[in-house]
């Protein structure tokens, strides 16, 4: 065989070999069997994408399910709002838990993780409909239940995670008011996203921001560049790169010692919702920072908030309890990916080394941070 084709030979075995590989590698790894609630109630399609990257980081970690030791499934292992096929007859389930399952749920499991409560909307349920006129919820809220579930797994000293909107619109006052309280932290009532652009001719952009903003100013929307939305109640503020910002995309900001710990980088670009707390006295592992403008820090300060504030805290005695300020579950990553060892370091297909490429949020900072929690504290369950 000539030198040529036998290099390409070579390369080709490489390519198909290795996968089949890290596949072994996988499947002949220790599974770690952990019995985890995960709650998502906002699931308007089949792809779940609101908890799916968790399942993934579960599955690629071996984390499985305590009595069948198999993988936790992102279609079936999850309570909240289940689509049902074919999508297009519109017909859901939901699958909740009742007061009187409660005590057998915090005493066979050894975590909950709320990936999102904000619910599925008519308008998102029935697509095509006018999205900036008001819709019915179908199903959501962070309720009782709920806030008993963490309580009790808390009081337990089982993990705790939750994520964004545990507080905001569709929760009920007294809800959110309880939740706060059960995680140590305070929201400021502002919640905010990050826009490529402010032009309402985009496609993904919410015209209803855009009315609260007429009423608010009694002016017309005039943004076109990139900026961030914040909102509270039936207020709006608008930062807009170049007036109010120098660069409109947050980075998640994290110190040298929970860098090491976590393994996360020092600095990742987010594009995604977030709210904004006072972490009170709990640990603050990573913070959100805006790179505001003079001018843009004269408006923060005036409605009382700052550009850098807490994007995941942890609970200072136990460690146990964590809650993340984004909706870092978010990602829409291909399962089937996650039987494989190692696929992180195949960074030239999943992500550039252009620091604001948002896809660098999942492998660079959420996968190595829920792998390093949930490592940890199933190393801390053997210790029992």
């Amino acid at each position: 065989m000539k030198k040529p084709l036998l290099i390409v030979a070579i390369i080709l075995a490489v390519i198909l070999v290795l996968p089949v590989i890290n596949l072994l590698r996988w499947t002949f790894q220790a599974k770690k069997p952990m019995g985890i609630i995960i709650v998502d109630k906002t699931v308007p399609t089949l792809d779940r994408v609101k908890h799916k990257s968790l399942n993934w980081v579960l599955t690629n970690d071996r984390v499985v399910k305590k009595e069948k030791k198999t993988a936790y499934s992102y279609r079936k292992d999850y309570y909240g709002f289940m689509p049902t096929r074919p999508l297009r007859n519109h017909l859901y389930e939901k699958n909740e838990y009742r007061l009187a399952d409660l005590p057998d749920l915090w005493s066979k499991s050894d975590a909950v993780y709320f990936a999102d409560t904000y619910g599925v909307f008519f308008n998102d349920w029935y697509q095509g409909l006018n999205v900036s006129r008001k819709s019915r919820r179908l199903f959501g809220a962070l309720n009782n239940n709920d806030n008993l579930l963490i309580k009790e797994m808390k009081d337990r000293n089982k993990l705790v995670i939750c994520e964004y909107n545990c507080f905001d619109y569709p929760t009920a006052d007294y809800e959110s008011y309880r939740i706060q309280e059960r995680l140590g932290i305070k929201w400021s009532g502002w919640t905010g996203k990050y826009y490529s652009s402010l032009d309402t001719t985009g496609t993904d952009f919410p015209i209803w921001m855009t009315a609260m903003y007429r009423r608010q100013f009694k002016k017309p929307w005039t943004f076109k560049k990139p900026g961030i939305v914040l909102l509270k109640d039936k207020a709006i503020m608008v930062l807009e790169e170049g007036t109010l910002l120098k660069s409109a995309l947050p980075h998640i900001i994290t110190d040298s010692a929970n860098c090491a710990l976590y393994k996360v980088p020092s600095s990742v670009a987010f594009d995604h919702w977030f709210d904004i707390i006072d972490p009170m006295q709990n640990n603050v592992i990573s913070k959100f920072k805006l790179e505001t403008t003079a001018l843009g820090d004269s408006l923060l300060s005036e409605f009382g908030l700052t550009k850098q504030f807490p994007a995941v805290t942890q609970e200072p005695k136990q460690m146990r309890t964590y809650y993340f300020s984004g909706d870092f579950t978010s990602t829409d990553i291909p399962v089937w990916t996650s039987r494989f060892v190692g696929v992180e370091k195949l960074k030239f297909v999943l992500y550039s080394s252009k620091p604001d490429d948002t896809r660098r949020f999942f492998w660079l900072y959420y996968k190595p941070l829920i792998g390093e929690i949930f490592n940890s504290y199933y190393s801390s369950l053997g210790k029992k």
